[in-house]
């Protein structure tokens, strides 16, 4: 029964850590652009263009928060400007509504018109860097009631979530694992509590 849980233990360990190392280096990158603010300066934005004769939903200007988000979804579609909506800028004199619209690696633009039932769009390529950031930081703690309102940026929320579990079962696997070596327990005990007094040294001098 011991042999059968460490080979269990063990595949798992090497299966999901092998699993989510992609993901692993997408928020280990990206960390080296958030603590030093470095990214790379966006590229000039593409070449505007307005679409016409749009189908708008008659209670726009009612609508506020994640139920306007949601409304504009189709519209969005509908011009081929689809992404995860960071805000709405509702502007009632000029009967306008100016939003941005977000994927990975690029930044859109939009202004709709809403007497003229028209949308600018507008598109900037922001790169690999900022699109790293951008899975770093999604979700997060910030306007939590209007994010996650793209399906794929919902869909990316499960792989961090399951990338925080099974870090949490590669670790503890690990654990099991280097306790089940008796030459390597000496070493792994020094190596752990050095882990520790350096964890808790870092945090005593950020917090005095």
């Amino acid at each position: 029964m011991a042999g059968q849980l460490h080979r269990w233990t063990r595949d798992l360990h090497l299966y999901g850590g092998l699993f989510i190392s992609p993901f692993v280096l997408v928020f280990s990158v990206s960390v080296f652009f958030l603590v030093h603010a470095w990214l790379p300066k966006a590229r000039e934005p593409s070449a505007k263009r307005v679409v016409a004769d749009l189908a708008l939903p008659s209670d726009l200007e009612r609508l506020s928060g994640r139920e306007l988000i949601d409304a504009l979804q189709p519209v969005l579609a509908g011009i081929q400007a689809q992404g995860e909506v960071g805000w709405v800028q509702h502007r009632p004199r000029e009967q306008r509504l100016i939003l941005p619209v977000s994927v990975p690696g690029r930044l859109t633009t939009v202004t709709i018109d809403l007497q003229k039932r028209s949308a600018t769009i507008e598109p900037r390529v922001t790169g690999l860097a900022d699109a790293l950031v951008t899975l770093h930081k999604s979700p997060g703690p910030h306007l939590v009631g209007l994010r996650m309102n793209w399906f794929y940026m919902r869909l990316w929320r499960w792989f961090a979530d399951g990338t925080v579990y099974l870090t949490f079962l590669i670790t503890a696997s690990g654990l099991y694992l280097w306790y089940g070596l008796r030459a390597e327990r000496r070493v792994g005990l020094i190596l752990l509590a050095a882990g520790l007094c350096t964890f808790a040294a870092v945090v005593y001098a950020l917090v005095h």
